[in-house]
């Protein structure tokens, strides 16, 4: 074959090259997609790529296809990326793919988001179900200390998929950092992409909407608080990995945030980043008294039946041990105080970190009852010694293997109910309880 003839079967073979059809997920991404907030009018859908690139969504109801905005995966945000669908039509169902270099990304399962429904002043709330846990340990043997591995029961993601929540709620402890992680931004970055990335783990991140709060270890160092030196780094990166519709409350930094799901009104609270240590004399506080405000003038403004407070410590359990709220009494009982004067009802804690699961119910001077439902821990070992007197546990509702829980909204408006219900990892029922 000459020059000529060599250079032009050469070129011809190029111009037929068959263009790629689609992406295998596992090729362009490490983790997700995992499904954020979805209101009526936006939706946010995360995902983590392995490379630079540019990503982007299409979704579509059926009937009108829309694009959200592009992003460029880029290694100083260990590429990630929060995709908005905006223009959205309440109470709809939308089919989305995502783009990777304008080639579509093949997901092996449901790629839906369905925004809430415009019900007020036209029809009873809908009944939805809440997912909920903590303490999620994912074993690494280059990081882990010697001997058996601390985390197990991986399967406890996919039984929560098979109650089909609407929403999961992750009360904190959803990474675990080790020593090599906390002292670096990178130590984090590597921390959240492995956990993340946990095959058992991705449908759930799709099934249903998520939000996330933080305890002590995806925040830094065991029982740490703001005095940690890398916090800043801990919210950034928190940030990075979860898209809760925002972070901070009254231009104060911190994983705070609060949400309407339907007619129940979410606040989600920050235990770390202004916390002290507990010492003889000065400042001891978990939350502190201005976050405590904001959260009071939020219940106090909400007219939900149920206030669900999330924050990563047992606020309830009278046992003043470990990081139980009653550690800090002052604080605890200024915050029941400040419970009790604004006459606030239909206060339900939802807390984590114990390795063990507990209902724990108290009624204040002028008779509304608060409840605090700590569900823990999900692939962490379990306490299954607890010997601790907590004089406001709900007789029978202790709780000493890996578990999670779903908290279940139904019933017309001004009658809805509230059924608790926690589960072993494989998904059978352990516990069902009624929150009047």
């Amino acid at each position: 074959m000459n020059f000529k003839s060599f250079v032009f079967s050469t070129v011809l073979s190029l111009i037929f090259i068959p263009l790629k059809a689609q992406w295998n997920k596992s090729e362009v991404l490490t983790s997700g997609p995992l499904l954020g907030y979805a209101e009526m009018r936006e939706a946010v859908i995360w995902i983590q790529g392995q490379r630079e690139g540019f990503v982007y969504m299409v979704y579509s109801d059926g009937q009108k296809t829309q694009k959200s905005q592009e992003v460029y995966l880029e290694e100083k945000t260990a590429f990630t990326a929060k995709l908005l669908a905006t223009g959205l039509e309440d109470n709809t169902t939308y089919d989305y793919t995502i783009y990777f270099d304008d080639i579509p990304i093949e997901i092996p399962y449901s790629t839906q988001f369905k925004t809430q429904a415009h019900w007020m002043y036209r029809f009873d709330p809908p009944a939805f179900t809440l997912a909920t846990g903590s303490c999620s340990y994912f074993n690494e043997t280059r990081s882990d200390r010697p001997g058996r591995g601390y985390g197990g029961e991986y399967e406890i993601f996919p039984s929560i998929v098979e109650k089909n929540p609407d929403v999961m709620l992750w009360l904190g402890d959803n990474v675990y950092l080790r020593p090599s992680d906390w002292t670096s931004r990178s130590g984090y970055i590597e921390r959240y992409t492995h956990d993340r990335a946990i095959p058992e783990l991705q449908e759930l991140l799709a099934a249903c909407n998520h939000f996330a709060i933080w305890d002590d270890h995806d925040f830094g160092p065991n029982d740490a608080g703001g005095f940690f030196q890398n916090r800043e780094v801990a919210l950034e990166v928190f940030d990075m990995f979860w898209p809760n519709p925002v972070l901070g409350f009254e231009g104060n930094k911190g994983v705070v945030t609060s949400f309407q799901y339907n007619d129940i009104h979410f606040f989600l609270l920050d235990n770390r980043f202004y916390r002290t240590q507990k010492t003889n004399k000065g400042v001891n506080q978990i939350l502190g008294k201005e976050q405590i405000e904001w959260l009071i003038q939020g219940l106090s403004y909400s007219r939900a039946p149920f206030k669900v407070v999330a924050v990563g410590g047992q606020v309830l359990n009278s046992a003043a041990v470990y990081e139980t709220h009653a550690v800090y009494e002052e604080e605890r009982a200024y915050l029941l105080k400040r419970l009790e004067e604004e006459n606030i009802e239909g206060v339900v804690f939802l807390t984590g970190d114990r390795h063990h699961s507990e209902i724990s119910k108290l009624t204040l001077p002028n008779g509304k009852v608060v409840h605090d439902i700590t569900v823990s821990p999900l692939t962490s070992g379990a306490n299954k010694n607890v010997t601790e007197v907590n004089k406001h546990r709900v007789d029978g509702t202790l709780i000493q293997q890996r578990n999670f829980a779903t908290l279940e909204f139904a019933g017309p408006r001004k009658a809805r109910t509230l059924s608790v219900r926690f589960f072993d990892s494989k998904g059978e029922e352990i516990l069902n309880y009624t929150v009047e």
